[in-house]
């Protein structure tokens, strides 16, 4: 899913015109808030892109986070480490399907916000240390996760706190704003989670888990003796205008890569905000370079979303259209596609963040696949499995009655001494459960200390906008936003003058087809975040640079 307030429309010195503002009211209530936003919204009326307009918003209406640190597809690391964990090319496209349904757990577990916009040539840089998933003896289970998971009859017994975006909204704060900073609150016990296990070596970031989530972190069962593995993600704004970011992730323990181009396309259309990819946004990357499915690449398609109930304010994010996963190279020579209808959503009523879809095999050189963007389109022989739920609860499959995998090679990583795809279902009723939503919480960062990091670097750039936000000195946090915009209208205005090109540090200039190349420098950070040693206990949120 797209982040559907990701960019904010950037000012550019080279752009005809004033920018468009919205005064600061001066009420940082909700009520107030609230009218700064319906204002927004009209004077975005009839244009064909917001995200290209030049628009200054007051800092009042922004969320204390960098949009760069914001967005990124790792929620949940440990289910993109899991990617190649089986032998099997058929579980590691699911394990694919759940890194899918996974990645975007902040538009569930937290409020829609508008962080700070990214100026040309800002970059972040951040890791996990994570867990690995283990394998149930049932093959009808899924992977259990050993971070930040709880158990269903607990996460249904405090939705009402920890996920509801009304309770959001009327509070000023996410329900589970691991995107805020400051202070953690303690939640009571008797609406909190269960962790299963939430002890995370690395230093957390100065972002907070938030009320309802503590316990996630502090009732930790603290077996620091748990092998871990570390995902690492760069990424960097390559473009002003239009805005564009490129970013790179990888686990090298298990030889995964993800990579691509973040650009959206916003319009507002009656009272909602609808989100496309932007034309260098061509999907999710993601290649694996060796271990069980050495050769592997797949390709994952945005969906469209729409940010809802923006004149009651009460916001709410629905997903439309398709996802579409493909993947190719796989050495058994069997290639799987999945495609992920999300159910349109009623007018009236609630929404129902209703799924389904198919996975179906493709041959190699064949096109006749690129015309089936629906599941419905597919072939009924060429369907291998069903899938549906919703992308906020339980998603379920279940094989084509007489369909088995090809392989039967047993996993080195799970327990299971036989293939789980072979022992799982095979008759048209019975289903098993791809994953489990409701029960994740987006798993927090570690990011360097202020003092360490560049002038580029997207905490230290906004840090003078963020501790004043913090303070609630709304006023002088708008000045320095004001001044860090000014600045790169002032650098861009040099750049023209003196005829100079914007030269990207971290990746190669050429993105054209969507997939972004690291240079020396960009390989050069990703190392540095791969010798970072971990941090034992947690430490506290990171000193303002000297």
């Amino acid at each position: 899913m797209l982040s559907v307030l990701k960019q904010e429309a950037t000012p550019n010195a080279v752009d005809d015109g004033p920018p468009i503002s919205v005064p600061d009211s001066g009420d940082t209530g909700e009520s107030g808030k609230l009218k700064m936003i319906v204002q927004l919204v009209r004077k975005c009326m009839g244009i064909k892109d917001i995200a290209s307009m030049r628009l200054s918003l007051p800092a009042s209406l922004l969320e204390p986070i960098p949009n760069l640190e914001y967005w990124h597809y790792l929620d949940r690391p440990d289910l993109f480490a899991a990617i190649n964990d089986s032998e099997d090319s058929f579980e590691r496209m699911l394990a694919v399907l759940r890194f899918t349904f996974s990645k975007d757990l902040k538009f569930i577990r937290g409020k829609v916000c508008k962080p700070y916009n990214s100026v040309l040539g800002e970059h972040f840089r951040a890791h996990w240390d994570v867990i690995p998933v283990s394998y149930p003896a049932d093959p009808r289970e899924p992977p259990l996760q050993h971070s930040y998971v709880s158990n269903p009859a607990s996460t249904s017994s405090s939705a009402g706190r920890l996920s509801t975006e009304s309770d959001s909204v009327k509070s000023g704060r996410s329900a589970f704003s691991y995107m805020s900073f400051g202070r953690t609150a303690k939640s009571t016990p008797a609406t909190s989670p269960e962790p299963v296990e939430s002890n995370i070596d690395a230093q957390i970031s100065s972002l907070s888990l938030g009320a309802g989530a503590t316990e996630l972190l502090e009732a930790d069962s603290d077996d620091k003796t748990k092998k871990r593995i570390r995902v690492i993600y760069v990424t960097e704004q390559v473009s002003h205008h239009p805005p564009v970011s490129s970013y790179y992730a990888t686990c090298p323990a298990r030889q995964i890569e993800l990579r691509g181009v973040d650009q959206i396309s916003a319009k507002v259309s009656g009272t909602t905000l609808r989100v496309n990819p932007g034309s260098y946004n061509q999907g999710i990357f993601l290649n694996i370079a060796g271990g069980p499915g050495g050769g592997e690449e797949y390709h994952i398609s945005h969906p469209v979303a729409s940010v809802n109930g923006i004149l009651r304010g009460n916001f709410y994010i629905t997903v439309a259209d398709s996802t579409i996963i493909t993947s190719k190279g796989a050495q058994d020579g069997v290639n799987y596609r999945a495609i992920i209808d999300y159910k349109e959503e009623s007018w009236i009523g609630r929404a129902m963040f209703a799924l389904e879809g198919v996975i179906h095999t493709y041959e190699e050189g064949e096109t006749e696949h690129e015309e089936w963007t629906k599941s419905k389109h597919v072939p009924a022989d060429r369907i291998i499995a069903h899938f549906d739920g919703s992308w906020k609860g339980r998603i379920r499959y279940r094989l084509t009655n007489g369909w088995t995998p090809t392989s039967s090679k047993s996993s080195p990583v799970p327990s299971a001494a036989t293939s789980r795809s072979d022992l799982a279902v095979g008759t048209e009723d019975e289903w098993a459960t791809l994953i489990d939503i409701s029960t994740l919480y987006p798993v927090p960062k570690a990011v360097r200390p202020l003092e360490d990091q560049l002038p580029t670097e997207s905490r230290r750039l906004w840090d003078p906008v963020t501790s004043r936000l913090l303070n609630k000195e709304y006023s002088e946090a708008t000045k320095f936003k004001q001044a860090i915009e000014q600045k790169q209208r002032d650098d861009a205005a040099e750049r023209k003058n003196k005829g100079i090109e914007f030269i990207p540090v971290y990746f190669q200039k050429d993105i054209d087809n969507g997939i972004p190349q690291l240079t020396a420098e960009g390989r050069k950070a990703v190392e540095e975040e791969l010798a970072e040693g971990p941090r034992y206990p947690l430490e506290a949120a990171p000193s303002k640079p000297t």
